[in-house]
């Protein structure tokens, strides 16, 4: 997981302009749009100092997709979400990610909560949801689609340390 840099720029246009990967993150766009997507990834961190991070192959360094934590205008709450490159399911990239970006927004952040907005329909996404512990909690709309929220275990506790060994 990494920051974006503009090398990335041309797998990102590649993936948004694939109809079946796009399907539940907004749609296709054009190089012009795709851009614009590309740059709002980057400026979600200026803007909430939080965003989504380029996920990187270890073999060879290439980038295989993206994972983060969302709250753009109009979201009911923070959100960490994910989404593949063709070619990159099912190798462990998004419930890897997935739980580093939930356990940053846990400890780093002081998060208590997080949720991932899923359709239905995206069952690879559901199964990732469920791998790191998040349970269906009701139907949600979100910008004329329904979703379902699907919320996360809340962080573990602090563990204390007693009063013998401070």
């Amino acid at each position: 997981m990494r920051g974006w840099k503009a090398d990335d720029f041309d797998a990102m246009a590649a993936f948004l302009a694939d109809e079946a990967l796009t399907r539940f993150v907004g749609g296709t766009s054009g190089r012009e749009d795709a851009w614009r997507r590309f740059a709002s990834m980057a400026g979600h961190w200026m803007l909430r100092g939080h965003g989504l991070w380029a996920l990187e192959a270890k073999d060879d360094r290439r980038v295989v997709g993206w994972c983060g934590l969302l709250s753009p205008e109009g979201w009911p709450e923070p959100e960490i979400g994910w989404s593949l490159f063709a070619g990159e399911h099912g190798r462990g990239y998004a419930t890897e990610a997935a739980l580093r970006a939930r356990n940053y927004a846990y400890r780093d952040l002081g998060w208590t909560t997080l949720m991932s907005l899923i359709h239905s329909d995206n069952r690879p996404s559901i199964r990732v949801a469920e791998r790191l512990g998040a349970a269906f909690e009701k139907p949600f709309v979100i910008r004329g689609s329904e979703v379902g929220i699907y919320r996360h275990p809340a962080p573990e506790p602090a563990k204390s340390i007693p009063a013998n060994l401070n």
